[in-house]
């Protein structure tokens, strides 16, 4: 294994760097144009390489793959397409060796319409126990024509969908991912169970999925906008299912970290008392725009609302749902938001690079944990999925409005001049997703014999933060510094600068460099969108 970081103790995951791996789009073993977990192992060397401590994967599970994975028929068997369990077990094992744990996703709120519960349901009837499991309802309306209620979607479209013998069920997503009911005992047994499946196979953590709509209002009142509490959002009842998590989680040495989107900050720190999870993707620095007084306040609430539980931070750029960061970064709007995502927005991919390149340096120099998504190392931009191509159903449910998450899922570049770019598709069949023609430049194996690449920065910046123990878990200090630009100094031998105006401005005092975004004048200025790592 690895050296570990200076400031690290056993809460290895405190200050880890963990990458984010879509299995889809990653390598491909088998040559059928969908990345599986064969690939996945032949490509560990790149991971080992780059510096991650961690790996967390997507859902590999027995899947329609109707939402990417994120509509489970059972979460103990791996999706043919992926390969088998036993590759599963290879890959944490053989990951484990390098030094880089695994981290699985848990999708507690829905599972897949063929799920063998949700079956069941559909079989036994209205009023049946295998049907309690889940949220079925008869209709309003005089003839039950009308949905139980009109809760909103998380995606676009209805939340209910009415079943032959004229009762209704809940999904907060697609009508292929039913809710499962949580006050129900089995739903809360079997995903105790399935955390002990994997926790025995080696995996360090569990990602989970809309950590905070797991309670639903018992009586599933309406939704009105602005009145607390909200009927299936961050209800009370989610922490009590969690404190049972812990316990397991606690007999293995495991980690949980939550998705939960939630703006209040008081709400979102409950999540993380001690005996709950243990960290939270932190959404609010992912869509913060590149504006320095939007991302100082963004990392001083960060840090604010984690301490008085005691939680690291997370920090993350980008991820499998959302634009990018260097096409968002290139926008006029450098901010991110579902609502606002359209087809055609102008893009410079030259300066989202180049700002790309700073977020990079910003967010490695924080306090807590970082989570890396896959291709953002090769600095890949967002690309333009074919009408015909796009999978995603947030596409189809937005009446093709919404250009979907596709645009960075696409296949990794590998080899420049290799077939599918060395993902491994067999020649004469396509990758999942289309590639764009001009990705040879992005391929790992180019970058990595080019010292200015965005790979090479990304190498050098966690080789590093590894070995400094100035950086990773710890305090922060802001320092003053001129219109525009956040400096912060991490304990007593780094600084980070970073110029988000638009003119170059005087480094402060140091004794080296020991890294930029981007090459440095010899006049002691630092550029326009640029950040560097100092030795005062």
């Amino acid at each position: 294994m690895a050296a570990p970081h200076p400031s690290r103790t056993d809460d290895w995951w405190r200050d880890a760097v963990i990458y984010q791996v879509y299995p889809r789009s990653f390598a491909d073993g088998d040559g059928d144009g969908t990345g599986d977990l064969a690939g996945v192992r032949a490509r560990l060397a790149h991971l080992a390489e780059l510096g991650v401590d961690a790996v967390w994967f997507t859902p590999w599970y027995l899947s329609p793959l109707v939402d990417g994975g994120y509509d489970v028929a059972d979460y103990r068997t791996i999706d043919p397409a992926f390969g088998t369990l036993g590759d599963a077990e290879k890959l944490i094992a053989e990951a484990r060796e390098l030094g880089i744990r695994a981290i699985v996703d848990i999708v507690p709120n829905h599972v897949s319409d063929q799920h063998a519960w949700f079956r069941a349901a559909l079989a036994a009837g209205p009023g049946s126990p295998e049907r309690e499991r889940f949220h079925f309802r008869p209709g309003r309306g005089e003839n039950g024509e009308l949905p139980p209620n009109d809760w909103p979607s998380q995606f676009s479209g209805n939340t209910w969908t009415r079943v032959p013998d004229g009762e209704w069920y809940l999904h907060l997503f697609t009508p292929e991912q039913p809710d499962l009911n949580w006050a129900h005992p089995d739903v809360r047994r079997e995903h105790e169970d399935v955390l002990r499946f994997w926790f025995e196979r080696g995996v360090a953590g569990v990602r989970i999925d809309s950590a905070a709509l797991l309670a639903k209002d018992a009586g599933l009142r309406d939704f009105v906008e602005g009145v607390d509490p909200h009927p299936y959002i961050d209800l009370d009842d989610n922490h009590d299912i969690y404190r049972s998590w812990r316990a397991v989680a606690d007999e293995y040495g495991g980690v949980f970290v939550g998705e939960v989107w939630l703006p209040d900050a008081e709400r979102f720190a409950r999540y993380l008392r001690p005996d709950e999870l243990h960290t939270a993707f932190n959404f609010t620095f992912l869509s913060c725009p590149w504006e320095p007084d939007r991302l100082r306040r963004t990392i001083d609430d960060t840090l604010a609302e984690h301490a008085p539980v005691g939680a690291p931070a997370t920090w993350v750029l980008c991820n499998h749902d959302v634009t990018r960061t260097v096409t968002r970064y290139g926008r006029e709007d450098t901010g991110f938001d579902f609502a606002g995502k359209r087809f055609g927005t102008p893009t410079d991919l030259v300066l989202g690079t180049r700002r790309a390149r700073a977020a990079a340096l910003l967010t490695l120099a924080l306090p807590g944990s970082v989570y890396l998504y896959q291709g953002e190392e090769l600095g890949l931009p967002e690309a333009d999925i074919p009408l015909g191509r796009i999978q995603d159903p947030m596409h189809a449910r937005s009446g093709g409005i919404d250009p979907g998450r596709d645009g960075c899922r696409v296949p990794l570049p590998w080899e420049a001049d290799a077939p599918s770019y060395g993902f491994g598709t067999a020649t004469g069949t396509e990758p999942w997703l289309p590639q764009p023609a001009d990705w040879a430049r992005y391929a790992v194996d180019r970058q990595a014999v080019d010292p200015r690449s965005m790979l090479s920065l990304y190498r050098t910046a966690l080789y590093l933060r590894r070995g400094e123990s100035g950086l990773g878990d710890g305090p922060m200090e802001w320092l003053p510094s001129p219109e525009g630009v956040l400096a912060f100094a991490r304990a007593e031998n780094l600084l980070c600068v970073v110029n988000l105006s638009r003119d170059p401005v005087p480094l402060p005092p140091h004794t080296d460099v020991l890294l930029g975004s981007d090459e440095l004048p010899t006049d002691g200025t630092l550029p326009s969108d640029t950040a560097v790592w100092l030795r005062p």
